[in-house]
This record gives structure tokens, C-alpha cells and sequence, in this order.
């Protein structure tokens, strides 16, 4: 049963387009248990219960049994991506009202800082910690994974920058190639010497503008190149995409982070329009080499669904830039500070006990679940994170009534990003470590579930989070949490409620 026919409906007819890209790569409670795993670790999380001890069948309301678990296991590949947001921030900003079918609550919910301890190694902490909500027996659990940050940009390997610009007509617009030409200018001034970019252009046709060069001694002329950048006519972005490809190829780095960055609308309109042959490009390059991709929406007139696809193609991930503010955080803060890799492949697993939990669904994730019986298949592609970053996934859960003892365990697998060696780490709660209320959880896990149940909102109840409030309350809670947390991007959620919700 297809849960999301609209959405794939959208997906469907926009890949006939071909659009590209993917963001650079981007968790405590009572119930946190983390445990790092060195190289040699064998162990593995809670045993998997038994499939006689599964899920009751009762679907409850807005769920797909096809996304309930019989083995109250649920597995899925990390992802930063936080395009939905800015997007459906863009959006409503404007006086519009986002598709449902962009509307992604992880990306939602993961463009908040959250509270989660920082591990002093490596790897991951492991966060699980929860609150009950208004609906009987129902909870809103929360799996938070972060990674350490780097301590100074000099702790990170160089880097290979293949820049992917679209020079079309739609790009003349205010706020897409004029902005993308000033954060290229700053970025430039901040990068290392010793890191390298190449600059690819499309339009009607894909040019190298500049082939990879190191920024040591040839600033000015990468600044040349920036400014001389103008916006021309058609959008061929296929032939954008494998020029891009080609020319990271070409100037490969061993021992750098070789990365495609491509900056787009993602309207494309000319030349190869089969968005298969470009996704097997995309795989094919990150298999072969490594090379990441790293996707920046621009305009309000923007291609999500198949800059989505690319991304998550590409293993990387996509983020939305509408104004100076925000171009500046992932132009000279994002890019430059987190080229690195932590962790390469990465996946999380979530063991429920049948014991205390009746029934469960995870809140979004839908185009990075993986097959429960592939989360130890290191084959098998996950996510890309880097150093700092946090990845949240939100459950609704139905508990038992009268039972307590165990909830859930949390594990997440990784490879060495340069070795490919295996890691895991887990974390754990209890019943008894669920609050009494969402509203009286901590301020970070109310921002969480507000983001969340927005986004429920704006695709019309499709995930169907259980205790929903109205958007009214919801700006209300939002607002006061802006205040109590000080985080301007709180604020900025409150706004775009007030914006969405009906006067």
C-alpha cells in the first residue's frame, strides 16, 4: 500500500525534470545509556524479540500497516537534510502555503539545536528519552545521535570543492545566483590555502569555468571567476551534473574531501532529461571515488522533491538558502568548518519491547528506511555525517496500559570514514523515564515535538502525531520557548506558525 501517492505522484512527474543535489554533512536524557564500541566490537543491541511477540494488528488512524513492524524493530540511514524547513519557511514568508508533498518532519525537526551530550571520542552519543502526549497510551519518543566537533578547522583534511552553479534565466531572480555569487566571495576568503575548488556553470550548456585550483596564491582568481558569473538562458541541468562530476574527477585530491556542491532552483528545462542515467553518474562517482554531493536550494520557485532524490543518491544531503542570513551560515560557517567526515554508511536501529510497547511509527524518514535484516550489511548504503552534527528521529509510541520495564534501545552502526572499519554505540530507556507530559519535558525536546506536529500541519495530518495541538497553541508554545531557550531560530519557527495559522 503506497502511503504516499501524492507524493510519489510529485516525485514521479518531477523526475522527469532532472534536478540534483545534497547538503555537506551536517543525540541526553534519564534514559541515556551510550556505550562506544572500539574496531573490534562484536556486540549487539537488545535481541531482536520474536516475531510471535510482533506489533498488534489494530492500524491506528494516518498510519500504513506496510510501515508497522512485526519484529518491533525499525531501521533507517541517517540524514541531515533540513531543505523542507527552509523551504516551507520560504514559502509561508511569502504568503504561500508549502505542498504537503515537501513537507519532511525530519528535516523539520533536525534544524534545531538539540541537548544532547557530546561524546569525548570519535564516534556517537546515543540519546532515547521520551514524553507521554494527550492521547491515551500514546508517547513521543526521541533517538538523538551526535558527533563530536572539531576543535579548530585546522583539524580537518583539505578540501576539493567542485562548485555546480545554474546560470539560467530563473536564476536572475533576486535571491538566488546574486546570492550565491556574494557567499561564494566570502566563502572564498575563508577556506584554507591549502584547500582547492573548481567552478562549473550550466545554463544551456555546461562549462568548466575554473578547473580545480588551490586557494594558496589564486584568490583573486577565483574571485574573477565568481563575479564574472551571469544569468543566461535555458536549464540543462543533466549535462550541469556530469560536467560537475567529470571535473571532481578530474581534480581529485587523495587524502581531501572531495565534494560536489551544486547550487540551484532545480527547474530544469533543456538537454538529458533522464534522471536515471544521472543518479547512476552520481552513485557510480561515489563509489568509485568518493566524492560527495552537497545540495543548495535557492528561489521560491524550487525543485525539492528531485533535489532530494539526488541527494540522497549522491550521499549527501540538501539545504535551502533564502536570504543573506541563512546563505551565510552554509557558505561560511557550514561549508568551511565541517568538510570533514566522522562517519561514512551510517545507521540507526531501534528495538522496541513488545513487553511495554503495543505499537510505534517512526515520524518521517520515509525515503531512508533499510531493510531491518540489512542494518550489519555494510554493503548496504546509510548516511554521511560529519563533526557537530546531530540527527534526531521522533516515534510516536503506544504503550501497554499497566506494564512498565524496559522501552527501547537505540544503536547506531558506522564506518570509518578512512579505514571503513565498523563501529556501534547504544543508549536505552525505561518506562518509567518517559515525562508526564511533552509540555513538561525539556524546553529542547518541546521544540522538538513542535517542529514535528508543525510539520504534521502542513501535510495535512498525513503522519498523524498523536496529541496534536492547534497551530495556534502551537505558536503560542513556540514563542514562549523562544524566550526560554534565547535561540533566534525558535523565534523564527514561532514566526512561521503565526504565518500558517488561520487568523
Amino acid at each position: 500500500m503506497d502511503r504516499h501517492p501524492t507524493r510519489r505522484q510529485t516525485y514521479g512527474a518531477l523526475l522527469a525534470l532532472t534536478t540534483a543535489g545534497a547538503l555537506l554533512l551536517t543525540g541526553c536524557g534519564a534514559g541515556d545509556e551510550s556505550h562506544y564500541n572500539g574496531p573490534n566490537h562484536t556486540g549487539l543491541p537488545a535481541p531482536a524479540p520474536s516475531r510471535a511477540q510482533g506489533a498488534e494488528a489494530t492500524p491506528s488512524a494516518g498510519s500504513d500497516p506496510s510501515d508497522r513492524s512485526s519484529d518491533h524493530l525499525s531501521t533507517f540511514a541517517l540524514d541531515v537534510d533540513t531543505a523542507s524547513y527552509g523551504y516551507a519557511r520560504r514559502t509561508l514568508a511569502d504568503g504561500g502555503r508549502p505542498d504537503p508533498s515537501t513537507i519532511r518532519p525530519e528535516e523539520f525537526v533536525n534544524s534545531f539545536r538539540q541537548d544532547y551530550r557530546t561524546p569525548d571520542h570519535n564516534g556517537f552519543t546515543v540519546t532515547v528519552d521520551g514524553a507521554r502526549t494527550s492521547s491515551p497510551d500514546w508517547s513521543l519518543v526521541r533517538v538523538g545521535l551526535t558527533t563530536r566537533p572539531s576543535e579548530s578547522a585546522d583539524d580537518r583534511p583539505p578540501a576539493a570543492l567542485t562548485f555546480v552553479i545554474d546560470v539560467s534565466g530563473s536564476m536572475d531572480e533576486p535571491g538566488r545566483l546574486d546570492l550565491a555569487k556574494k557567499s561564494l566571495d566570502t566563502m572564498t576568503d575563508r577556506l584554507r590555502d591549502d584547500d582547492s575548488v573548481a567552478l562549473v556553470t550550466f545554463s544551456e550548456h555546461a562549462e568548466t569555468v575554473l578547473p580545480m585550483t588551490r586557494l594558496g596564491g589564486h584568490r583573486a582568481e577565483i574571485h574573477d571567476a565568481v563575479d564574472g558569473l551571469r544569468a543566461l538562458s535555458s536549464t540543462n541541468l543533466g549535462e550541469g551534473v556530469e560536467t560537475g562530476y567529470a571535473t571532481a574527477v578530474e581534480g581529485l585530491r587523495k587524502d581531501a574531501t572531495n565534494r560536489v556542491v551544486l547550487i540551484s532552483d532545480a527547474l530544469a528545462n533543456d538537454g538529458r532529461t533522464d534522471p536515471d542515467a544521472i543518479l547512476e553518474r552520481i552513485d557510480g562517482d561515489r563509489r568509485a571515488y568518493g566524492i560527495t554531493l552537497f545540495g543548495i536550494g535557492v528561489g521560491s520557485d524550487y525543485g525539492d522533491a528531485l533535489m532530494e532524490r539526488l541527494a540522497d543518491k549522491g550521499d549527501g544531503h540538501t539545504t535551502y538558502v533564502s536570504d543573506t542570513a541563512t546563505a551565510t551560515e552554509v557558505f561560511c560557517r557550514q561549508l568551511p568548518q565541517n568538510i570533514d567526515l566522522v562517519a561514512r554508511d551510517a545507521k540507526a536501529q531501534v528495538a522496541f519491547d513488545p513487553h511495554t510497547v503495543a505499537e510505534f511509527r517512526l515520524i518521517g524518514y520515509q525515503d531512508r528506511k533499510v531493510a531491518d535484516q540489512d542494518f550489519r550489511d555494510d554493503r548496504v548504503d546509510g548516511g554521511e555525517v560529519g563533526p557537530g552534527h546531530t540527527v534526531t528521529a521522533l516515534y510516536a509510541v503506544r504503550t501497554r496500559p499497566d506494564t512498565d520495564g524496559h522501552l527501547a534501545t537505540a544503536t547506531v552502526r558506522w564506518l570509518d570514514p578512512t579505514t571503513r572499519t565498523p563501529h556501534e554505540n547504544t543508549g536505552s530507556m525505561e518506562t518509567d523515564a518517559l515525562h508526564d507530559s511533552v509540555w513538561t519535558a525539556s524546553p529542547r525536546f518541546q521544540v522538538t515535538a513542535v517542529a514535528a506536529y508543525f510539520a504534521d500541519a502542513l501535510a495535512d495530518g498525513e503522519y498523524a502525531i498523536p496529541g496534536a495541538p492547534s497551530l495556534r497553541s502551537l505558536q503560542s508554545r513556540a514563542a514562549t520557548l523562544a524566550k526560554a531557550t534565547e535561540d533566534k531560530d525558535v523565534a523564527d519557527l514561532s514566526t512561521a506558525i503565526s504565518e500558517a495559522a488561520p487568523l
